[in-house]
């Protein structure tokens, strides 16, 4: 722990006991030693402040922050006790009592440069920038350092970048921050180049590209060392700023001279020959063309001075340079899309391919380098292009199995891009059924020799022929989509999982097992998949959408509850982990991150998949609660769920799903397009919203059923805010709004590709009729608060709407439940068949049912009241009759009906579960060329068996639990 330094105070050596507990995890021994030490020194604070540590981690929060305030309020100066405090609030989350103490101890030990620097780091643990602008000046004034000078600078700037008003930001903060370094350069105290980038981030927020220009071209920008080319990349971009293309055209050709491999420079030059050309620039008749050095502004000189790179590249004895050969198929792809006739200047782009193929074809990056020029070739052109490739892979003789194999890896690396790029070209889609397995048999042949290449690799390394199988199960995928043969499905699966055992650490296997899986709604083996992924940090938030679309959809509510945990955790200690990342960029000078960790943690606390993880799993813990009769309120509490309160940024929402994490080889009008993402995130912020809304609905509810009207009333007048039941039908009106928003889009649904977004449970929560029961249920709230205040006496007409409303309820939902009737896996013809939209409409029919009952506990907290009110009214009047009021009838009806549900559905699963337990997979017909392969695709169906077994028995024990709930629902 941090306060174990100062061997010069005695008392290091009492607490050291301490501090190794702590440090060793045995907070108990901690708390004991630090009572043991205190009944001796009762002045030790410090002890304190370790024994509340102690306590902390041991789950004794309350007595933890009273024994720490006990310490904090006499304003500590030693030095182990505020770093003790400071360790403590860190770990409770509360970041600015680390100011205050440090305020105060600043107060008492003015001059302490040690605790004006602690100081200044606890506000930039808190955001508070002006005063760590403040405070870096009183630590300048007190030691007179650069470093702290230029602290209170980039506070400034932060100010700026964190400002609201924009014109603040250019008037006020940033001027201020740019006359604070003139002055420092004036004075000649510019000692570091951190110092130098803060200027130049200072000017470039302001705009004042030339003058940034002549900073960098000045002696100040001869400090610009840390990065390689700095100074020229920042030259080039504020030449781009400043659209002086003249200078940009000749920086980047002087760039390219020195590196003819850095691609940025070969984008500057060619975007700066086109603007030079729509605005006519000629050079001057004297003199330089512009400071940087000629300029080459024709087509023809441009072409000239690619075309000479390339051939410097075909002179060398050494390893050829890319960037050459790719600028020239970039500048034919630039010129054929402005018509200019000087592409043939550069040849046929057929012909330049297969050039960069014979060079460079050895190499994974291949694929990727030509894959984006594939459109300069005519359609005629494709499979000459694939024939001419195909000559430059050197093959060995034909094996038993008819096909030639390569004698190295090299030559393997050279077939396999031939093959990617067949694929890529459209090649492999045009085939015939016959003709995908007869390439599938050779993918598998291949993958399966190039193993001997990889006998010796350790588990961490891939296997050189691992694409080859990757390829095979896209094919096998191909072949189950296009004929909805389910064996394909399988063999994919199959192919997969032995690929994965022979390489453990592909994650492109993982990734795809992971989506076939949860496209044939088994939810079981997909978490120790994305487990073995070991996401790491921002990719929980990339990829883990992959998980959380299905957990809950699939009726895997343990694993649901889990995976979302999960990914929370991560966007929690976002918060915390920026604070440090931007405090050490603080203490190393590396100011221009710390705009670039504030944009982190915005992108992170806006992401559309930490809004979804939040509210799926608040909803997730109300339909599992054990009792919603008496637990919704408390839940509600625990939550900290405020009805009126919409947390979601829906106006700065961020997708920050990586739709392109799966390696794919599809042809351009396969691949995922920008349409395919707008559409997507319409439909999951559209989902969002409903389940946002539904969840505030369901806390409004709850708050409804616990507050006693005066208070309600009191509240009111305090807070100033509308009553309750109208923010009730305000989120009504909201939901209805959002459901016609929703039904619009169902009307056109998106097909996306087989590798892209998944698509949402919104077209099947509509088609099941789900959300429009939800929200009819919800609807009926506001009508039984209207019945509370009319009562039961005089409410004829709107007991007959409130008991039809009941009525329509069952009605609905036995709609939702015969839609999951059938077989979610059979055996057919030999054939394993599955069906798993059937569990998605069942969970939506356990959710559904979680809904109306939480409305039916709301109904009965009212209803009771009313009913014994009313019996009250009949003694006075000596009315004897045992009529019930229509709405306790028709009450009593829905309660009877929904337990009838219930047990259908009940019965439903358990025939399911003893149907699926039957199936036995000896007696299935899959083909396969190996026993082995038969074995991996039948490994695969037990996967998928058990998991729908899983998925069952989960719904079941969920719905058992509702059967339980309706017992209590008496009124």
């Amino acid at each position: 722990m941090a306060a174990r330094g100062h061997v010069q105070d005695p008392n290091d050596r009492r607490l050291r006991p301490i501090y190794d507990y702590l440090d060793n995890g045995n907070n108990k021994m901690a708390i004991q030693q630090a009572d043991k030490l205190l009944k001796k020194h009762k002045d030790l604070h410090c002890a304190k402040v370790l024994k509340a540590i102690g306590l902390q981690r041991t789950g004794k929060q309350d007595e933890a922050f009273t024994l720490a305030q006990e310490v904090a309020t006499l304003e500590p100066t030693d030095d182990n006790s505020l770093q003790a405090l400071t360790i403590l609030y860190r770990e409770m989350h509360r970041p600015e009592l680390v100011t205050k103490l440090y305020e105060a101890a600043v107060k008492k030990v003015p001059l302490s440069e040690e605790y004006h620097s602690h100081l200044f780091m606890a506000y930039a643990r808190v955001g508070e920038y002006k005063k760590m602008q403040q405070a870096g000046m009183a630590l300048y004034k007190i030691v007179p350092k650069n470093p702290y000078y230029f602290w209170s600078v980039m506070s400034l700037v932060m100010q700026a970048i964190s400002a609201q008003d924009e014109k603040l930001s250019q008037t006020m903060f940033l001027p201020l921050a740019e006359r604070m370094v003139e002055k420092m350069v004036k004075e000649e105290k510019i000692e570091a180049e951190a110092e130098v980038q803060l200027y130049f981030m200072i000017l470039e927020r302001l705009g004042k590209c030339v003058e940034a220009l002549e900073v960098i071209r000045g002696p100040l920008g001869e400090k610009l060392t840390s990065e390689l080319q700095s100074r020229e990349n920042k030259c080039m971009m504020l030449y781009q700023r400043l659209k002086r293309w003249p200078e940009c055209n000749s920086l980047a050709h002087k760039l390219l001279l020195k590196n003819p491999d850095d691609w940025q420079f070969y984008s500057c030059y060619f975007d700066s020959l086109f603007y030079l050309i729509d605005q006519s620039w000629s050079p001057p008749e004297e003199g330089d063309h512009c400071p940087e050095g000629p300029v080459h502004h024709t087509v023809t000189e441009v072409v000239r001075f690619v075309v000479d790179r390339v051939k410097g590249e075909d002179g060398k004895d050494s390893r050829s340079l890319r960037g050459p050969y790719l600028a020239r198929l970039e500048l034919i792809h630039r010129l054929r899309e402005r018509g200019c006739p000087e592409e043939s200047l550069l040849g046929e782009p057929l012909e330049l391919m297969v050039q960069f193929f014979g060079k460079f074809g050895d190499k994974p990056c291949c694929i990727t380098d030509l894959k984006i020029y594939l459109h300069l070739l005519a359609p005629d052109q494709h499979v000459q292009f694939i024939n001419l490739l195909s000559e430059a892979v050197p093959l060995g003789e034909q094996g038993e199995e008819g096909f030639a194999f390569p004698d190295d890896t090299k030559a393997m690396q050279r077939h396999l891009c031939v093959c990617q790029l067949s694929r890529a070209i459209g090649l492999h889609h045009a085939l015939d059924v016959d003709g995908k397995l007869r390439l599938i048999t050779e993918l598998k042949a291949h993958y399966r020799y190039g193993l001997k290449f990889g006998k010796n690799a350790v588990k961490t390394e891939l296997q050189f022929s691992d694409m080859y199988c990757l390829m095979a199960a896209h094919v096998y995928i191909d072949l189950w989509k296009e004929t909805g043969n389910d064996n394909y499905v399988w063999q994919s699966l199959g192919v997969l999982h032995e690929g994965l055992t022979l390489s453990p650490s592909n994650a492109q296997f993982k990734l795809l097992l992971l989506l076939v899986y949860c496209q044939l709604g088994a939810f079981e083996p997909v978490v120790d998949l994305y487990s073995s992924l070991d996401a790491k940090h921002v990719q929980h938030d990339t990829i883990g959408f992959l998980l959380t679309r299905y957990a809950e959809s699939l009726g895997q509510f343990a694993a649901a509850s889990q995976t979302c945990n999960f990914s929370l955790r991560f966007f929690h200690s976002n918060q915390k982990d920026t604070s440090e990342y931007i405090i050490q960029a603080y203490k190393y000078g590396a100011f221009e991150k710390i705009p670039e960790f504030i944009a982190l943690r915005n992108r992170l606390n806006q992401s559309l998949h930490f809004a979804q993880c939040r509210t799926e799993r608040m909803l997730l813990d109300l339909f599992l609660e054990a009792d919603i009769v008496l637990s919704l309120e408390e839940s509600v509490k625990a939550m900290s769920l405020s009805p009126e309160e919409d947390d979601i940024p829906w106006d700065t929402m961020r997708d920050n799903r990586d739709l392109t994490v799966f390696t794919s080889w599809d042809p351009k009008d396969r691949m995922l397009t920008e349409e395919h993402r707008r559409r997507s995130l319409e439909e999951e912020s559209v989902w969002l919203r409903l389940r946002s809304l539904t969840l505030r609905i369901l806390a409004s509810l709850a708050d409804l059923g616990h507050t006693p009207s005066q208070q309600n009333s009191e509240k009111v007048n305090e807070n100033g805010v509308g009553d309750k039941g109208s923010i009730l039908s305000s989120l009504l009106s909201q939901l209805n709004q959002t459901l016609q928003t929703a039904a619009q889009i169902a009307e056109k649904p998106t097909q996306y590709p087989f590798l892209g977004p998944p698509s949402t449970r919104l077209a099947a929560a509509l088609s099941t009729g789900s959300c429009q029961c939800q929200a009819a249920a919800l609807q009926l709230s506001v009508h039984l608060q209207n019945l509370e205040t009319a009562g039961l006496d005089e409410s004829s007409e709107l007991q007959t709407q409130i008991c039809n409303g009941f009525k329509s309820l069952v009605v609905q939902l036995q709609e939702i439940l015969n839609k999951c009737k059938g077989d979610v896996l059979e055996m057919k013809d030999s054939k394993l068949k599955t069906q798993p939209s059937l569990l998605e409409n069942l969970i939506f029919f356990v959710e559904t049912v979680c809904i109306v009952l939480w409305m039916a506990s709301h109904c009965a907290k009212i209803l009771r009241p009313l009913k014994t009110s009313l019996q009250k009214k009949k003694k006075k009047k000596k009315d004897t009759s045992t009529a019930l009021p229509a709405v306790v009838c028709g009450f009593q009806e829905l309660t009877g009906s929904v337990q009838e549900l219930i047990t259908q559905a009940l019965d439903y699963i358990k025939n399911q579960e003893t149907e699926i337990t039957a199936i036995k997979l000896s007696g299935l017909s899959l083909e396969g060329p190996t026993e082995e392969e038969v074995s991996f695709a039948k490994a695969a169906m037990d996967k998928v068996q058990s998991s729908y077994l899983r998925s069952l028995q989960e719904v079941g024990d969920l719905l058992k639990k509702r059967a339980e709930t309706i017992k209590n629902l008496k009124i």
